[in-house]
């Protein structure tokens, strides 16, 4: 079954003289995917771009780590697991070369997951392994991913 995704990306970062100079342009670009709010991004502050605003490695981290999530909360409830709360602080190492290329080296999930006190706390663990293999964005990544889930077991009222 194929699924299509799309997306228009805009850049309004021209200033008057376009790309004449490195320093001269803006970062800024907005993303538009129909029927959603559009999305203001920019570059990473260490490379010229605007710190308040998403950037393009922001959105990296999001998204493999909000598809690890849904699939995990999605096996969770198939398996019985009655997750409770998840939390995830992913972090991604991203290194760069002299001559400007780089890709990310590293992204590491931390989710810490609270479960229900009947649920299978060790099935908890195990699920996390399989929701990174059924993940659609880490599948599609060739940057190794590794997690480092915490499960917490919610405490009887």
């Amino acid at each position: 079954m194929r699924h299509e995704y799309g997306a228009d990306l805009v850049w309004t970062g021209n200033q008057g003289e376009g790309t004449a100079t490195y320093a001269g342009y803006d970062r800024e670009h907005r993303v538009r995917i129909a029927g959603k709010p559009e999305l203001v991004l920019s570059a990473d502050r260490l490379f010229r771009g605007d710190p308040s605003k998403h950037n393009p490695e922001d959105l990296l981290i999001s998204a493999i780590a909000g598809c690890h999530m849904l699939s995990y909360l999605a096996l969770c409830a198939r398996q019985g697991v009655n997750v409770i709360a998840y939390e995830d602080r992913a972090v991604g190492i991203m290194v760069t070369d002299r001559d400007g290329s780089g890709k990310f080296e590293s992204v590491v999930l931390k989710p810490v997951v609270t479960i229900a006190p009947d649920s299978d706390e060790q099935l908890a663990l195990a699920l996390h392994r399989t929701a990174h293999q059924q993940c659609f964005i880490a599948n599609s990544c060739s940057v190794p991913i590794s997690h480092e889930p915490t499960i917490r077991m919610e405490a009887v009222a």
